[in-house]
């Protein structure tokens, strides 16, 4: 560019000076003219003057040259001075301003993948290539209890006594993820480690990534503990029905010793029905498949309709059962079947949990948009500690005195799942020796 900005200023400054010279041929050429017209033809006084106009003309040519060269001089510094440097000025200033530009983008990008890092439910840390931490977010602070001292990677794992070496997972592991899961607390969490590289290919650091599996340990525990339970319940049942069905064919019974066997074979048969049925229920609930037919019905005819149903369980125990129907109480909407399903498990459970001669009540009202069942009972009643575990799968109190009245363990959590489904609600009150109070909630309005 400078070059190019030079070479105009040579030949402009040419131009100027061939004008320049111009002017001066002029003025001597008149000077010529105005010596032939003052010598009136006289040859001698011409060629004198000629002399003396050449000698003056070699004068000017050069006082011509020096002003030609004077002045490229002169045009070349005006130029460079307010063309050449200003050009040169901008263009730094287009430089500053695209690096300034680049330094806010890096700057935007470091800000966002720092407010990715701060409310990521996973933890993060990375590792230089001497185990220094070079980043780490708040999640992974709080998985591993990580402490202002622990500052490298053999200060944050060595402590969970897991079987992990920076240098092999670096070095021995053909950039491949590493994954260990360990307790911390009460807490359960599962980490992944993988080597990073630098822009030249080569071994830079480690990352780990943790998550936390509690939940996930906590499903899967449960699930091994449905399967034992399932598996127990089954058991008992078959046990008893192959060890009948043996000894009556063994023969030598008489008719009414038979007839016994037969009635525990029938029995421990509906038994392990009741179970597969509920089993089958609660499958259906857990994936969806069940569909809920939602309709408006009378909540306080439903009630007294269980009740009729239950009358020879409840004449059996002669227990006294009032039923009590607050009047305009609204049509609820739910699944009706579901909801009568509801109502006679608790009701059993009240009938089957309250000694000989008790005494239940019924309530039936409503609140707001809700409609609801009280049902109290001045029966045996559940201790405090076991009440926040009523609604879990196969879960007893009293698993003894549940399997002998026929109880598979399961009516509680079918009745929430019901309940849930519905937009309901259920909750359970209740004081060893007092009694026990349920509340059943159910929406009026669809």
């Amino acid at each position: 560019m400078f070059k190019k900005v030079k070479a105009r200023t040579i030949i402009f400054a040419l131009i100027i000076g061939i004008v320049v010279v111009g002017i001066l041929g002029g003025f001597y050429l008149s000077m010529i003219k105005e010596i032939i017209q003052m010598s009136n033809g006289n040859v001698v006084d011409i060629i004198n003057q000629a002399d003396i106009i050449k000698k003056q003309t070699e004068i000017s040519i050069l006082v011509a040259i020096g002003v030609l060269i004077i002045f490229a001089l002169i045009i070349s510094k005006v130029l460079s001075k307010y063309v050449i440097y200003p050009k040169n000025k901008f263009i730094k200033s287009d430089e500053k301003t695209e690096l300034k530009d680049k330094l806010s983008e890096v700057s935007t990008k470091k800000n966002q993948i720092e407010t990715i890092l701060l409310h990521m439910t996973d933890g993060i840390i990375a590792f230089n290539m001497s185990g220094e931490i070079i980043l780490i977010n708040p999640a992974a602070k709080k998985f591993l209890s990580i402490s202002p001292e622990d500052n490298t990677f053999n200060d944050i794992f060595k402590k969970f006594e897991i079987d992990i070496n920076m240098e092999k997972i670096i070095y021995l592991e053909s950039w491949t993820s590493t994954e260990k899961r360990f307790q911390v607390d009460d807490r359960y969490v599962k980490v992944f480690f993988a080597p990073f590289k630098n822009e030249e290919d080569r071994p830079d650091g480690v990352i780990a990534v943790i998550q936390d599996i509690t939940e996930h340990v906590k499903l899967d525990n449960m699930q091994k503990e449905l399967v034992a339970d399932v598996s127990h319940e089954l058991k008992t049942p078959i046990t008893s029905i192959m060890g009948y069905a043996d000894t009556l064919l063994e023969g030598g019974y008489d008719e009414e010793t038979q007839q016994k066997f037969l009635n525990v074979i029938a029995s421990e048969s509906r038994r392990m029905a009741r179970l597969v049925t509920d089993l089958l229920t609660l499958s259906r609930y857990d994936s969806n498949k069940k569909k809920t037919q939602k309709e408006a019905f009378d909540l306080g005819e439903l009630v007294k309709k269980c009740q009729e149903k239950l009358a020879i369980e409840i004449k059996k125990k002669n227990h006294t059962v009032n039923c009590f129907v607050t009047a305009d109480v609204p049509l609820v909407y739910a699944d009706k079947d579901d909801i009568e399903r509801v109502v006679l498990n608790i009701m059993t459970n009240s009938i089957k949990y309250t000694q000989d001669g008790g005494e239940i009540k019924i309530y039936v009202g409503f609140v707001y948009n809700d409609a609801y069942i009280k049902i109290f009972d001045n029966g045996i009643g559940i201790p405090e500690e076991d009440l926040s575990r009523i609604f879990e799968r196969f879960y007893r109190v009293d698993k003894a005195r549940t399997r002998e009245m026929g109880g598979t363990g399961l009516g509680l959590s079918i009745a929430k799942e019901i309940l849930d489904k519905n937009g309901g609600s259920i909750d359970i009150k209740s004081k060893v020796g007092e009694g026990t109070e349920v509340v059943i909630r159910i929406p009026t309005k669809q």
